[in-house]
């Protein structure tokens, strides 16, 4: 029976996932490291179907390379995973950060070491938009400094008692990602309009949820900023994301407004906030800062987290036992669609691959006659971007779905024709993506 399978998308465009090769036809278990902790329900269900399963919280980046070797699977949470530690497994196929983010990861070397990195986006988002909320409201009431006063014996009820209220305040949402999303549903709820940057690639289940908050669209940045009481960020932490909120981002917003950023510490160019709070009425509210301490515990000196107008806490965002126990669970699901052959969530396999055109050739079910066919287009030097081979009931016959870039001619299909039980050989589309 043939059994060539190269990856392919079998979901929407918009992402999550993709067939990749069987491991075996049996159940393969395999040997996982969490170099984090993680939720024990998770790690238990795995070794439940046999999977050897390692956990050792104490790697780091810099130790991690030697420990690497002999895993299938490397599973982290805040641990750095290095170009040095991906070229020291032998025999790693799939990184999973349980989590959303992924820029801790070297992608890019995964990428060309063949190693899939998948993430579990959107398992933490509630936990991340109730703590935006809760910082929204922690600073508007005053709840850091009055808990603090009154632990040291002083009583302020005329200070702590000068607050605007929510209720019918702008928030202004930057990143209408899963956290962004339910951040607007929260504070809709809460009496608050909620607005956010128009975009044109916004995904139809995105814009009936927003429609549904009713989320209203400014039609940019500028706008957003100069029509918010309160901006709350959450964007990914990316190179085009690194210091988008610089002097001139704090300048455009209302002198008065309040800052939330519950993404990721480099967002922020922490200078030209220190600059904006000591020179405007400001105030922020921050779970996440550029320098923070690598591990759980730690000293912290920051002078962003130190001041007045800042209401800071050490990057708990997605820290619920609810959250955990999604994203551990979630973390789980990819570790077994993967034993399966499928990746999900991966974040480094092209979107669109490069391709001119999708073949179909429809073959009787025998051993070789893909090897022929694949033979005869390495022998033209036509690239394989995806393939999918579906035998049909009764396994007389079946057809392979196969995107390629290179030359497509009649003369390439009258050869595939021609090879030994293939039926027919075809072009379903042509596509104007040619490889430059």
């Amino acid at each position: 029976m043939e059994q060539f399978h190269y990856a392919v998308q079998e979901r929407d465009s918009n992402c999550a996932g993709y067939y990749c090769p069987p491991i075996n036809h049996g159940v393969r278990l395999m040997r996982i490291l969490f170099a984090d902790s993680l939720s024990e329900s998770a790690v238990e269900r795995l070794r439940a179907g046999g999977d050897d399963c390692v956990v050792d919280p104490s790697l780091t980046a810099e130790s991690l390379p030697e420990h690497i070797a002999g895993f299938d699977v490397l599973v982290v949470r805040s641990t750095k995973v290095t170009a040095a530690a991906l070229e020291a497994a032998d025999q790693l196929g799939l990184v999973v950060r349980a989590g959303a983010g992924t820029n801790t990861i070297d992608a890019d070397r995964a990428a060309e070491l063949g190693i899939f990195v998948c993430n579990v986006p959107g398992r933490n988002a509630i936990a991340v938009a109730e703590l935006a909320i809760g910082l929204m409201f922690a600073i508007d009431r005053h709840i850091a400094p009055a808990t603090a006063d009154l632990r040291a014996g002083d009583w302020n009820k005329q200070t702590y008692s000068e607050a605007r209220g929510l209720f019918g305040a702008t928030l202004g949402i930057i990143g209408m990602g899963a956290i962004g999303i339910e951040v607007a549903q929260r504070a809709s709820a809460c009496g608050l309009r909620v607005i956010t940057e128009a975009r044109a690639n916004r995904s139809r289940e995105v814009r009936q949820r927003m429609s549904d908050i009713g989320v209203e669209e400014v039609p940019d940045q500028a706008a957003l900023l100069a029509s918010s009481d309160i901006v709350s960020l959450h964007v990914p932490g990316c190179e085009g994301t690194t210091g988008m909120v610089n002097a001139d981002f704090l300048a455009a917003m209302k002198p008065d407004a309040v800052l939330i950023n519950t993404s990721r510490g480099e967002v922020v160019d922490e200078a030209a906030l220190l600059a904006a709070l000591d020179s405007t009425d400001l105030r922020a509210g921050l779970d996440v800062f550029a320098d923070e301490p690598s591990g759980g515990v730690g000293q912290f000196s920051s002078k962003l987290a130190r001041h007045p107008r800042v209401t800071a806490t050490h990057h708990i965002g997605a820290s619920t036992a609810q959250a955990q126990m999604s994203v551990a669970e979630g973390t789980a699901d990819v570790i077994e669609a993967y034993r399966s052959g499928v990746v999900l969530d991966c974040v480094n396999l092209e979107r669109v691959p490069h391709r001119t055109a999708t073949l179909s050739v429809r073959h009787h079910d025998r051993v070789g006659v893909l090897a022929c066919v694949l033979q005869e287009l390495s022998r033209r030097h036509v690239n394989v971007a995806n393939m999918q081979n579906r035998i049909f009931s009764g396994s007389e016959s079946a057809v392979a779905i196969i995107e390629v870039a290179g030359d497509v001619d009649d003369d390439l299909l009258e050869v595939l024709g021609s090879i030994e039980h293939v039926i027919c050989a075809s072009v379903l589309d042509t596509h104007s993506a040619a490889i430059p």
